[in-house]
């Protein structure tokens, strides 16, 4: 286990609006306010989405098990924004639910939005984390240096 310490900086309140793209949305605010590294927390319907509901077989590298949501969907979620080389990543897992229906999984590639998502980034100063592609899992993993 490796830690770092750091401290909140500045607190950033997005709406976004029926079918804004939130991975898009949430990494462009972080590129345009040079967030290096945060929090983000996420309310909202989605209208589609493709998730990730874990791994096919206990494997490395991990081949994804992949779900679509092709109809609106709650979503309540938390995830974290880290450069990757010179571009903010942002990781984001959630539960999604219709009816009585409901997944967990990682919110990957397609997430449009359904009437809002409220969204709340809160940066983390101080620290030197970031992205960094991981051979064993071929997947890109959280660093500290």
């Amino acid at each position: 286990m490796k830690y770092q310490i750091g401290s909140q900086g500045r607190i950033i309140v997005i709406r976004f609006d029926d079918r804004d793209d939130l991975i898009e949305g949430l990494e462009s605010i972080a590129k345009k306010e040079d967030i290096r590294a945060g929090l983000v927390y996420v309310i909202g319907g989605m209208r589609k989405a493709k998730i990730v509901v874990g791994p096919e077989k206990d494997d490395l590298p991990p081949e994804p098990m992949w779900r679509a949501l092709d109809e609106p969907n709650e979503i309540l979620a938390v995830g974290t924004v880290f450069y990757d080389a010179d571009a903010p990543k942002v990781h984001i897992h959630g539960a999604f639910a219709r009816g009585d229906t409901v997944r967990v999984g990682c919110l990957r590639e397609l997430s449009e939005t359904f009437l809002v998502i409220e969204a709340v980034i809160m940066e983390i100063k101080g620290v030197s984390a970031r992205r960094e592609f991981d051979p064993a899992s071929g997947l890109k993993l959280l660093k500290l240096a």
